[in-house]
């Protein structure tokens, strides 16, 4: 797909994103990444991109060069982690790199598809932006290939949905069966939140243990915001699993988070603290006084 075959009044928000894209990386100041700070790549190519590069030309080189794995991996962990940090601009950035792969997505998509392939555009857009900004991993290899399989998985959904819809011509005389049930889900942020009121955790942990394990959000903004490292937010919420899994095993977040409860769980927490540090100290072997001369 080149430039030329975008209408000027886009049909789907992801022809609308590639317009934002050339946009964003023509005029006398495009839109740029400083490819020095790339790793060695022996795989790469004497011409790999040196100094500030044009997204475009990058994508370009990319494409050319699909061996060039370790300079494929740092270019899309920096774009990932612009878009997750400063938004809006490296947001369309990181669309516009991943155009030809989202473009050839939704040509192989919409082959037979019988509703409106924009849907299917947005869909495959949809997918790619929530991996963008929360789902895809920057400490996993294959960054790309992860935004763009789930980029792939969106807009398959649509597809199956559409194969699998049964037309109904009367739907008067249409068989009304059983409808299985959907299986309830429950509310772990609330258990969250209430080991919280308890001390079980930190409170400081809450909001951010419940974003990350079960909102999936990605931890770089999170951890920017709370002015720590991403290794460091880890090691956090990690101790936080911990303590939920033990509290949750020993039935301390069944009841109301009471001041009398909060009170008796806190009491617990500090005996067990104080009788493992007495077993670590009776573990240790004591030294002999020296004799006197």
């Amino acid at each position: 797909m080149s430039m030329s075959d975008i209408p000027t009044s886009p049909t789907s928000h992801l022809l609308a994103a590639d317009v934002a894209f050339v946009a964003l990386t023509t005029g006398p100041a495009p839109l740029c990444l400083d490819c020095d700070t790339l790793p060695d790549d022996t795989n790469a190519a004497p011409d790999r991109p040196s100094g500030l590069v044009a997204l475009p030309v990058l994508r370009h080189w990319l494409l050319t060069h699909p061996r060039a794995y370790t300079i494929r991996d740092a270019v899309w962990r920096d774009v990932v982690l612009r878009a997750r940090l400063h938004g809006k601009e490296w947001t369309i950035a990181a669309v516009g790199m991943a155009m030809p792969a989202l473009v050839r997505l939704a040509r192989h998509l919409c082959t037979g598809y019988r509703g409106d392939p924009a849907d299917i555009d947005n869909e495959i857009l949809t997918g790619f932006l929530e991996a963008l900004r929360d789902h895809a991993d920057l400490t996993r290899p294959a960054v790309y290939a992860s935004l763009t399989r789930a980029a792939w998985r969106a807009g398959r959904q649509l597809r199956l949905a559409d194969d699998q819809t049964v037309p109904v011509e009367d739907l008067d005389h249409a068989t009304v069966g059983p409808r299985t049930p959907r299986t309830p889900y429950g509310h772990p942020d609330l258990l969250v939140r209430r080991a919280g009121t308890l001390g079980i955790i930190a409170h400081t942990d809450v909001e951010p243990w419940i974003d990350v394990r079960l909102g999936r959000r990605a931890p770089e903004p999170i951890a920017a915001r709370l002015g720590i490292t991403v290794d460091a937010l880890r090691m956090r919420l990690t101790r936080a699993d911990a303590l939920l899994a033990e509290a949750i095993t020993h039935g301390h977040l069944t009841w109301a988070a009471t001041p009398d409860r909060r009170n008796t769980t806190t009491a617990k927490r500090r005996a067990g603290i104080r009788a493992a540090k007495a077993t670590v100290s009776a573990s240790v072997p004591q030294r002999p006084l020296a004799a006197a001369a």
